[in-house]
């Protein structure tokens, strides 16, 4: 195969990405074009641009994006509509992040006419996965190169002799090994790796980097009210915000009372099992407000058929398939569903909890007079309950009275 022209590297600044940028160059004599993306990780990415160039890459092929709105209002905002737990827990804060990266890689290569992309996922890693096929399902002709599928670099030392062959700055805290490793965006922060490889061990007080540790939070709650509009969130105790500006608001709130931390052993879509700490604070108050505001909004038909599709979707946005046509045509039934998911939910934040206490809306399908143990003026006709159990109940007393029966008679035809 010949070596590729020019390449689209997924940067995002650090150690093992500046060194895949001079690998490539080294290995495959090419140009190299980095893209960064901000998706509200939390870091000053414009030293990114001048470790880059300080490379050797040429400054019209340095590319950082400010993708936060775009990341929360098309992929955080739609995954939330279907109320998606990965194996019941994880909010998929790494997996929704990488479709979006992908597509800008397939962007800029087509921008600047790259012939390969290529990433800094592992070989033993989802992110591989996510990143090869969301850029295979967007050009099925890109050419993806994974180095740490290809070099032999595959030791810390050897990874730090190459640095220091090729003059790769290497910052004083990473001359040796870091105790864990970090993923962060708007979303999440996930935290896997070296002292949190032994799931027997609990993880230690600071790992936790965007929440407050329960114990030591408020110990007064705090309430808090989301106004949703066709399913997604627009407005925190009645102030409008962008999607953004949104989710920043309640990781802040939600951080200050420790919610939404999260230890757990997740089956990779690889095959092995793995133990990450996730902290997603604003993710977790989302998911109790949408679930509230769907609880008095959606029919029962609708809202069980979402429940028993959802691990289905949540496991194809784990396993990379977000531009997939299963996953489109899930999204298109659970869009349907929040026409009329429309309104408020009022919550209870307490010591790393998130309790729906309150929930109204123009749309509601709750009828009071309906439920009430009070005089319901003729709106319930409690008879009515009788003919409905006798029909239900018919299949069930005709297999009881045939089992009863072959019971004291089995040889009976």
């Amino acid at each position: 195969m010949q070596p590729p022209r020019k390449v689209v590297l997924a940067y995002s600044g650090g150690l093992d990405t500046s060194i895949i940028v001079k690998w490539l160059m080294v290995t495959y004599d090419c140009e190299v074009v980095t893209f960064t993306a901000d998706l509200g990780q939390g870091e000053e990415l414009e030293p990114a641009r001048r470790k880059a160039q300080l490379l050797g890459v040429h400054p019209d092929n340095i590319h950082i994006e400010d993708l936060r709105e775009t990341f929360v209002r098309n992929f955080v905002f739609p995954m939330f509509r279907a109320n998606a737990l990965y194996e019941g827990q994880y909010l998929l804060g790494t997996s929704i992040a990488r479709p979006l990266i992908a597509q800008r890689l397939i962007e800029i290569a087509r921008e600047t006419g790259a012939d390969a992309i290529a990433h800094g996922a592992t070989g033993k890693g989802n992110d591989q996965v996510r990143f090869e096929l969301s850029a295979l399902a967007l050009d099925p002709d890109i050419r993806i190169i994974a180095p740490w599928r290809e070099w032999e670099l595959e030791s810390r030392s050897r990874l730090m002799e190459f640095a220091r062959k090729h003059q790769i700055p290497i910052a004083r805290d990473r001359q040796g090994e870091a105790p864990f490793s970090v993923d962060a965006n708007l979303l999440h922060t996930s935290s896997e790796g070296k002292i949190l490889e032994d799931p027997a061990k609990e993880a230690p007080a600071h790992v936790y980097q965007r929440t407050t540790d329960p114990e030591r939070a408020p110990d007064t709650p705090e309430f808090v009210e989301i106004t949703f509009q066709g399913g997604d969130p627009v407005a925190v105790d009645g102030v409008d915000l962008s999607p953004a500006r949104l989710l920043s608001a309640l990781n802040d709130l939600g951080g200050r009372h420790g919610v939404g931390r999260l230890d757990l052993v997740e089956d990779r879509y690889v095959g092995m099992k793995s133990r990450g700490i996730y902290e997603t604070p604003g993710g977790t108050i989302l998911l109790d407000a949408h679930r509230g505001i769907e609880s008095i909004t959606l029919d029962r038909g609708a809202r069980h058929l979402k429940d028993e599709l959802m691990p289905r979707y949540a496991e194809l946005i784990y396993n990379g398939y977000w531009f997939s046509p299963e996953r489109s045509m899930l999204q298109a039934m659970i869009d349907e569903s929040q026409t009329h998911v429309t309104g408020t939910v009022r919550l209870k934040l307490f010591k790393g909890s998130v309790t729906t206490v309150g929930r109204w809306s123009g749309h509601s399908l709750y009828s009071e007079k309906h439920v009430t143990f009070e005089e319901d003026h003729g709106a319930y006709n409690q008879s009515d309950a009788a003919g409905f159990i006798r029909l239900n109940a018919l299949r069930l007393r005709l297999l009881a009275a045939r089992n009863l029966r072959t019971k004291h008679d089995p040889g009976k035809e």
